[in-house]
């Protein structure tokens, strides 16, 4: 126990020393962002699209920041420049309205083909893994199969996205401890209702009378990123079904997704075409 003890010790030192290294090595973006990579999100990030042209540039350049500073690494598996973009954007997501957020506990992203089990195999039985916050040995790596970071942007209302599931551990994880209770982003007088409420939605979805995905029934840490999912997956939906939650959620990333959804809308919807609420009327007489 006690040589077990040591060696937990030797590898903290070691990662608080391999983050103050990178801490001094950190690159900036130099302000230029390729047009290619602007139109791989324009077609593949709806999250992207809903933003202003000031808020775009600002998401432009996290992205970057983070494709700087953070390894991507494929494994049996090639990496191109959509791949690296989906894993920047799903990071940058969860944080975007925190401008001076830095995934200091995130040193590489591994990405495998499709499902790997815990010892990272990706042939047999027993692969049902498509994303996890490694611990241990692999203490500042995130591993993700590929399939599923781009399954993840290819259907937007399914409330599921690996990815940035992942990326909601991380920010859970920064004040030391994954609970589903982002500390450095929730606000003290949050924090008591924010676990009593998960608490409840827990239980519903045990009691199966909850549309949340049923891995939120998990634990805490689970719930936490699986409503984070459907908060920037399908916002509307959770305003109309869980308004509690979302509210509260709302508070923790200090966005309104609702009112960005409603901005794509408009963007994608003819004026006379029927309006997606369901009332019956054009766009141009209703929501619009």
């Amino acid at each position: 126990m006690g040589l077990f003890i040591f060696f937990a010790m030797v590898a903290a030192l070691c990662l608080a020393y391999y983050g103050y290294l990178r801490k001094s090595s950190w690159q900036s973006p130099d302000g230029y962002f390729p047009t290619k990579w602007r139109k791989i999100l324009q077609e593949k990030v709806a999250f992207y699209n809903g933003l202003t042209a000031e808020e775009q540039e600002h998401f432009e350049w996290k992205v970057e920041e983070f494709i700087l500073n953070h390894k991507i690494t494929g494994v049996r598996v090639e990496i191109d420049k959509v791949d690296k973009l989906l894993v920047a954007a799903s990071a940058v997501i969860p944080i975007f309205k925190f401008a001076d957020w830095r995934y200091d506990n995130l040193f590489e992203v591994i990405i495998y083909p499709d499902h790997f089990d815990k010892n990272f195999a990706t042939e047999g039985e027993g692969r049902n893994i498509l994303g996890m916050v490694g611990t241990g040995y692999m203490e500042g790596k995130m591993i993700l199969s590929k399939r599923a970071l781009h399954d993840g942007f290819a259907n937007e209302k399914d409330k599921r996205n690996t990815a940035i599931h992942e990326f909601v551990h991380l920010v859970d994880k920064m004040d030391g401890v994954i609970d589903g209770v982002p500390s450095m982003l929730l606000e003290r007088q949050y924090t008591i209702p924010w676990i009593d409420l998960m608490k409840t939605k827990i239980k519903e979805i045990h009691e199966r009378s909850s549309d949340i995905n049923a891995y939120g029934g998990t634990n805490e840490a689970e719930f936490f990123a699986v409503a984070s999912e459907h908060f920037f997956e399908n916002p509307k939906s959770m305003q109309r079904k869980h308004p509690q939650l979302y509210a509260l959620l709302e508070e923790i990333f200090e966005h309104d997704m609702a009112e960005r959804e409603q901005v794509l809308r408009r963007m994608e919807i003819g004026r006379n075409a029927p309006c997606p609420c369901g009332s019956g009327q054009k766009y141009k007489r209703c929501c619009a």
